[in-house]
């Protein structure tokens, strides 16, 4: 049988923030203050963006609370953009998101199952009206590529082929040398 549990959760994150903090390392800090439009992130305050997502689920399910109106959401989002707008050198960036991964992907390896299947209770109106933790916990990664997919884009935008595309072209290189070697 086939089973996704913490370990396997927090594998899995660490492989998308691994490839966050590529592009990280690849953008050169003078194009940290990029923005693709105006009234967006620049690419700087994306990856700080990136780094605190696992937050509100991590206080969620740290506090192992069963039910979002227990959550005092204004409160939480206050502290969590003070730290976002906080200014940061693209080294601190990068150490951001390094020990928010770490500190996350170490919290989902020692869950378990039971508790990954327990039920969190959505606000009214919410459908499904709850979600176990583990299809919560899966948010973070899923937030984590949207936005990964937005950097990709901005890296194109100043010039830079995204690191996967390039292990990719790599490969196909590869093999059409080992093919025409043949």
């Amino acid at each position: 049988m086939n089973h996704y549990g913490g370990k396997e959760m927090a594998a899995s994150f660490r492989t998308v923030r691994g490839n966050t903090i590529r592009i990280a390392e690849d953008i050169p800090e003078e194009q940290y203050g990029f923005k693709a439009a105006p009234d967006t992130r620049s690419i700087g305050q994306l990856l700080t963006h990136i780094a605190l997502g696992p937050r509100f689920q991590f206080h969620i399910h740290s506090h192992r609370v069963d039910d979002l109106t227990k959550v005092d959401f204004t409160q939480l989002a206050r502290q969590l953009g003070a730290e976002e707008s906080r200014p940061r050198t693209k080294a601190e960036i990068v150490a951001y998101l390094k020990a928010e991964g770490d500190r996350f992907a170490a919290f989902l390896e020692g869950l378990s199952d039971a508790f990954l299947a327990e039920p969190v209770a959505m606000p009214p109106g919410a459908e499904p009206p709850a979600k176990s933790r583990l299809e919560m916990l899966l948010g973070p990664k899923e937030h984590e590529m949207h936005h990964r997919g937005q950097l990709m884009t901005m890296e194109r935008m100043i010039g830079i082929v995204p690191h996967l595309t390039r292990q990719m072209q790599e490969r196909m290189a590869a093999q059409a040398q080992a093919q025409a070697a043949r």
